[in-house]
């Protein structure tokens, strides 16, 4: 990899869609905690640095700062937002409160040529979102951008090759944002543009080889995208080396443990242990019914048998974790980074003590659309790569209440009709997540002459792009109809099924 971008944070909500949209142009960015050291990024051999916004003011005291010596390297310097009040503030500019805040969409009209500018055509709708702005800039700089309500949008030091904006080209609402994105990266600081999958392949089979040597690894095998395309990059790197074990806990979908094992042992010839742990499981849930307490539960039992698994296998010296590029930045606090700890990630954050493993985490410089890149790139199909997200306790989250098996069997025929009509329908791949919950009451029905008082289910289907925040579909009448009917007439112990047309938030996602 001989080209990188650095992208110091500075809190801002879109810091992870900035590092994306740069990935997206082929080149490859990594986020930074913003006082990263100057000499750090020299070492690094860094092309670009782009200055994140953030929350803060740079007139507060004791808001963050970068490195004085960043502006010392000679590379290319683009400050958005914060980063761009930050760069005027700190090279002699003045920045003032602005009596009226900039937010929302606006107009940005040239004020002269400028190559982050070129092949664009004034004015073009951009994305405020700001309190302070420029009122004096640092010697050396010009504006070549000015909004309603800024006179210093857009600026450059072109001898310097230092650049700030006050709107953020990186968001949807900016429509020509990834043009000006490309300029800075391909005409200012010299890109070409060889971040490819194929090209990141070969470089994590070696990386992986050189970690790993001669030693074991081990791999919780779940199914899900993460952890199928981490386990098919190891085993293409080291192949028997490699042992993934598939945990059946009683809580998964209809038919999944045959579905991974036909997948990995089966086609891909993995050596695979399967551990059939579902009465273990459901006996330790018998009538916990609080969301957390099933979760910990849950939790809990799986690494006892999973660490049981391990020592069954013999001498093992590393652990495989499906950990990606969010979930690190996300989980593990830098200290002084501005941004506040979004989530602890159950992929984050170490090993129990017992378990006396090294980590080994190959995607864990990917964001979600490159896993799934590579997994094509290894032969996973997109029935594996754009399934929809399941949570870790599985059907413990969506069994609202005590969690039986009789429940659990239920739940599993109904969410796999639900399913199955939504890829006939082909409005599948079109949603973010679509499932059943069981809920824990009984409502009386009629099927055919005689009364039934049976369960209900509820259909869970929501549109979003990276789950923080969600929207119910909006599926047509006829589909859901039919998945309803399917339902009733084929789940013995049904007789009912509602649909949940609440959005993220104030509700979440899942329903537990």
């Amino acid at each position: 990899m001989n080209q990188k971008i650095a992208v110091l944070d500075f809190g801002s909500q879109y810091t992870q869609v900035i590092a994306r949209r740069i990935r997206e142009c082929s080149v490859y960015s990594e986020i930074m905690p913003f006082n990263t050291k100057a000499d750090v990024l020299k070492k690094q051999g860094v092309c670009g640095i782009i200055l994140s916004g953030g929350p803060a003011s740079v007139l507060a005291k004791g808001s963050p700062r970068p490195d004085r010596k960043i502006f010392e390297l000679g590379v290319p310097v683009l400050g958005i937002c914060y980063g761009l009040q930050l760069m005027g503030h700190m090279l002699g500019g003045k920045i003032v409160s602005s009596k009226q805040r900039e937010y929302g969409f606006g107009k940005l009209s040239f004020k002269g040529s400028s190559e982050l500018l070129k092949g664009l055509e004034s004015p073009l709708q951009v994305w405020n979102s700001h309190g302070d702005k420029i009122e004096k800039l640092p010697e050396g700089f010009k504006p070549v951008g000015t909004t309603e309500n800024s006179a210093y949008a857009l600026i450059e030091d072109k001898k310097r090759r230092f650049y700030g904006m006050q709107f953020h080209p990186e968001v949807a609402h900016t429509p020509r944002g990834m043009d000006i994105i490309k300029n800075f990266l391909y005409g200012i600081c010299g890109c070409t543009g060889d971040w490819t999958m194929s090209d990141y392949v070969d470089r994590a089979v070696l990386k992986i080889r050189e970690t790993v040597g001669d030693k074991k690894v081990i791999l919780g095998l779940s199914g899900g995208v993460d952890s199928s395309v981490a386990a098919a990059l190891i085993h293409r790197a080291i192949g028997d080396q490699l042992t993934c074990v598939f945990v059946d806990n009683g809580l998964l979908r209809k038919d999944e443990r045959k579905k991974v094992e036909d997948l990995f042992k089966n086609n891909f010839k993995m050596r695979m242990k399967t551990v059939r742990a579902e009465k273990l499981f459901l006996s330790k849930l018998a009538g916990v019914k609080d969301p957390e307490r099933k979760r910990k539960i849950i939790g809990k039992t799986f690494i006892e048998v999973f660490d049981k698994a391990v020592k069954s296998i013999g001498k093992v010296d590393f652990l495989a974790q499906g950990t990606l590029y969010p979930d690190v930045i996300e989980s593990v606090p830098i200290a002084g980074n501005p941004a506040s700890l979004i989530k602890s990630h159950h992929n984050v954050g170490g090993l129990p003590k017992n378990m006396k493993l090294k980590l080994l985490e190959p995607l864990r410089e990917l964001f979600k659309d490159e896993v799934r890149a590579l997994g094509k790139e290894l032969g996973l199909s997109k029935e594996v790569l754009w399934r929809h997200p399941f949570p870790g306790p599985g059907l413990g989250v969506r069994v609202v209440g005590d969690i039986t098996k009789k429940r659990c069997d239920i739940l599993r025929e109904a969410d796999a009709i639900l399913l199955e009509e939504m890829k006939a329908s082909g409005l599948y791949y079109n949603v973010w997540q679509a499932f059943a919950v069981f809920l824990p009451v009984k409502t009386v029905g009629v099927m055919g002459d005689e009364r039934t008082y049976d369960n209900v289910i509820a259909l869970r289907i929501v549109e979003s792009q990276d789950a923080m925040t969600a929207d119910w579909a909006h599926i047509p009448h006829d589909v859901l109809a039919k998945i309803s009917s399917r339902i009733i007439n084929e789940v013995k112990g049904v007789n009912r099924v509602c649909l949940d047309i609440s959005s993220k938030p104030p509700a979440t996602i899942e329903w537990e």
